[in-house]
């Protein structure tokens, strides 16, 4: 277990922030993995105490680590949003097992519902810093645009080995996609649906259909990787 320091907090969706702490000198992660992160003597605290799970949303390569969540009412994330900037917690890990597969010649389909995009922003932004030859392609499940963190970032991150198709489902002005992620949907933008390596994370109960869904589509449970995002 290592102490970081709170050094920025900044929001990136409707109710959701960002928190950028110091990286340890000795902690090394791979993209995807998350880490327990303990708030040291807070003044306030609730029945599930004082640690919680956080998915590192940033890329290995990147000077600080930084964590996405959104701001609901509780005494941790009351205590972290409140929290002067270089606060001390504790940091334990990395694990988890959302990181890249190492057969390049599987593509990898990502499975995204609101704040569960934290995984596969560190593991886009890693791909693309390392020129990874891996096919991706990230499906990303929102309300509305306000609600989809770090959206013009993944846009942005589009290219020949990287392809985003977001959808708002209760959007009226959008023009994109606008139905739910649906075995129509993925059967409109990949080629082979058996083929992928599929990772999936959002909410327990969205995460529990996506793997109702590919296990109806024949996809073994082998090559399906999952994370449950719970709101606290």
């Amino acid at each position: 277990m290592a102490k970081i320091a709170l050094r920025r907090r900044e929001p990136v969706a409707q109710g959701t922030f960002a928190f950028y702490f110091d990286k340890p000198p000795d902690f090394s992660h791979q993209a995807g993995q998350n880490a327990m992160f303990t708030l040291i003597d807070p003044p306030q605290n609730d029945a599930a105490g004082p640690t919680r799970p956080f998915t590192i949303a940033s890329a290995p390569h990147e000077p600080q680590l930084m964590i996405a969540t959104r701001m609901r009412d509780s005494a941790f994330k009351r205590t972290l949003g409140a929290a002067p900037i270089g606060t001390e917690l504790e940091i334990e890990g990395p694990a988890g097992v959302m990181v890249l597969h190492e057969d390049t010649t599987r593509p990898a389909v990502f499975l995204a519902g609101g704040i569960g995009i934290t995984p596969f922003l560190a593991m886009a932004r890693d791909a693309a810093r390392r020129k990874l030859p891996h096919q991706i392609v990230l499906f990303y499940s929102n309300r509305r645009p306000e609600h989809a963190a770090f959206l013009d970032e993944l846009e942005r991150l589009q290219g020949p080995k990287f392809r985003l198709v977001a959808t708002m489902t209760e959007a009226p002005g959008w023009k994109g996609e606008r139905r739910f992620i649906s075995r129509e949907l993925l059967g409109e933008h990949l080629p082979d649906l058996r083929a992928p390596l599929y990772y999936f994370a959002g909410p327990p109960a969205m995460t529990m259909a996506m793997q109702g869904m590919l296990t109806e589509l024949g996809v073994s449970a082998d090559d399906m990787r999952s994370e449950e995002f719970y709101g606290y």
